[in-house]
């Protein structure tokens, strides 16, 4: 809350500034006016990837970060290739809050894209202050936008992409005919500090500008062109570029600030990686620049290109601050993982859903599955101590049978406060990630997502009806007479035997169609609990073997029992079976 009446305040101020600038000086206005076409053209890019790559981005980075070093791999490699470390962090974020990666494997993803985001720096270094690159942008804007209104995600992809990078360059050739006017009228190079004042001066101003910018790509392409132009010295442009690198430190922290407890402890993560790795630069930074030129002489950089310098030193510090904290990246984990606990452990709430996951279908469906699953596991406990038994007596066991005739001890649950403490919220919590992660989600996602929605209600009416069940089997287990106890115990013995059957599928190994079988078994099975339609209660009725009450409230809770367990079926259904056409084969026959 604190946090957006900042940003409300500050906002005014922020637009006040510009639009000082913007009156005060023209060359000013160009470079603004640069920044925001520069700006626009990322987001663009980052929104035409996600198009694009159809869900492919996301596959690639579930598997393929099973080991830090691998993860390091894969970020680097995602943020060259996308050109944007804030989309690949949105899809880190949702992974691991669905657990669909490791804490350690979000965090090698997170070292590796801090040195796929220098790859910009080299862009802009090689190709944008080098040549006329707005020409190049004309072209990437017109067919981008021809391809933008094809029907085809792919084509709308790839037509964001091309106006995206379209844009970048239009907005870098901005900048550099901005600074280039305005070393006319201003050298800016006459305030250039020397020593580790000048250097720490200009390390704020960095990470100052990538806090206001909200991009440390934007501000690396800024710090270059205002370099080749001979706007700033080369020493200041290092340490700019640290300052740049700490900046997005800060706007990873104020993100997070309103994120889940993943969201914090990646933010800790990379705000440890940046400030020692920032540390290491400012240490070492005159050893790290001669470096730097011995390694430009090595390949080819020419001594006085100062652009290509600045690209070349911004990735060998952040290859440095990945050797010097990877290797610690376990005991990383144990620090962060004792971050940011939950609050209240008396109410259950979900574990794997927050703003995060709904930015990805992928990660959506994956956390609604686990969710739904949780909810599964909170109400087998609800349903075995209703009926009287407890999970480890029969779960996994031969005998059920045996199991509900030998527990006859009364299991004291309120049910009703059970729901309110371990079902009601989470179950809130389903619906309402469910509904608001449909927005971006294709025909076939959103059919998943009702699925999940029904499914939860079903568990819910099971633990309703349950309620109502237990009542009369605490009543019964008591009864002299031995009939009506009979057929409460066959109640008890048809629902554990569900649940049984559905733990088995659960832990088994068994494809789509060897569950779509024991399923079809298995209800069957519960169709012994219409005690009306097979004829028992008619049979029981004529033998006078139990009272006109007992024959009603047999009747009544017969028909509880079979609902419960023809929900608890549906429930497996959605969790259990995968392939789409067998899931709707298996909704078919039940």
């Amino acid at each position: 809350m604190g946090t957006d009446i900042f940003k409300r305040s500050m906002y005014p101020l922020f637009l006040l500034a510009i639009a000082y600038l913007l009156f005060s000086s023209a060359d000013a206005k160009t470079i603004i006016a640069g920044i925001a076409i520069f700006l626009i053209g990322m987001v663009f890019m980052e929104d035409g990837f996600k198009l694009f790559s159809g869900g492919m981005l996301e596959k690639v980075l579930e598997k393929s970060t099973k080991t830090v070093p691998k993860a390091i791999g894969t970020g680097f490699l995602a943020t060259a290739i996308v050109q944007s470390s804030s989309l690949l962090t949105i899809i880190i974020i949702s992974f691991l809050s669905a657990e669909l990666i490791s804490l350690s494997g979000a965090i090698g993803v997170i070292f590796g894209s801090n040195i796929g985001t220098t790859t910009t720096a080299w862009i802009v270094s090689a190709f944008g202050v080098k040549i006329n690159i707005a020409h190049y942008a004309m072209p990437m804007l017109i067919f981008g936008v021809v391809f933008r209104f094809n029907q085809n995600k792919s084509y709308q992809g790839l037509g964001n992409i091309l106006v995206g990078l379209g844009f970048v360059f239009l907005g870098i050739g901005y900048m550099k005919e901005g600074f280039e006017g305005m070393k006319a009228g201003l050298d800016l190079a006459q305030f250039a500090m020397d020593g580790y004042l000048g250097v720490l001066v200009y390390i704020l101003i960095g990470a100052v500008a990538t806090v206001v910018i909200q991009s440390s790509s934007a501000t690396m392409a800024i710090i270059i062109t205002a370099l080749a132009t001979g706007q700033i010295e080369y020493v200041n442009a290092l340490a700019l570029a640290i300052g740049a690198n700490i900046g997005t430190t800060v706007t990873a922290i104020i993100g997070s600030l309103s994120s889940n407890a993943n969201g914090k402890r990646l933010a800790v993560a990379h705000f440890i990686f940046n400030i020692v790795t920032g540390f290491i630069a400012i240490v070492f930074l005159y050893q790290l620049a001669d470096f730097v030129d011995v390694l430009s002489a090595s390949v080819g950089i020419g001594d006085k290109d100062y652009a290509m310098k600045l690209a070349l030193f911004h990735t060998v510090f952040n290859i440095i601050g990945v050797l010097a904290v990877s290797p610690f990246t376990h005991k990383l984990v144990v620090f962060l993982e004792g971050l940011f606990l939950e609050k209240n452990k008396n109410i259950s709430r979900a574990k794997y859903l927050d703003s995060a996951v709904i930015e990805v279908p992928e990660s959506a469906l994956a956390a609604l599955d686990k969710e739904l699953l949780h909810l599964y596991d909170n109400a087998t406990e609800v349903l075995s101590h209703a009926i009287s038994l407890h999970r480890h007596s029969f779960l996994g066991k031969e005998n059920v049978s045996e199991v509900v005739k030998q527990s006859s001890s009364k299991i004291d649950i309120d049910v009703n406060r059970f729901y309110e403490t371990k079902i009601k919220e989470l179950y809130g919590d389903i619906v309402k990630y469910a509904t608001l992660s449909q927005d971006k989600m294709d025909e076939f996602q959103i059919r998943m997502v009702y699925y999940y929605k029904v499914a939860s209600k079903d568990i819910v009416e099971a633990i309703k009806e349950v309620e109502e069940l237990q009542k009369n089997i605490n009543f019964y287990q008591k009864s002299k007479n031995d009939v009506i106890k009979n057929e409460y115990n066959v109640l008890r013995e048809k629902i554990a035997n569900t649940l049984n059957s559905i733990h088995e599928i659960r832990n088994g190994e068994d494809d789509d169609m060897e569950i779509l079988l024991k399923i079809k078994l298995l209800k069957e099975d519960v169709k012994d609990l219409d005690i009306i339609a097979n004829g028992r209660i008619d049979t029981i009725i004529r033998n006078n073997s139990i009272t006109s009450k007992m024959a009603t409230s047999l009747i009544n809770d017969s028909s509880f029992a079979y609902d419960i367990s023809k929900r608890l079926i549906e429930v497996a259904i959605t969790l259990f079976i995968k392939d789409k056409e067998i899931k709707t084969l298996a909704g078919e026959i039940t």
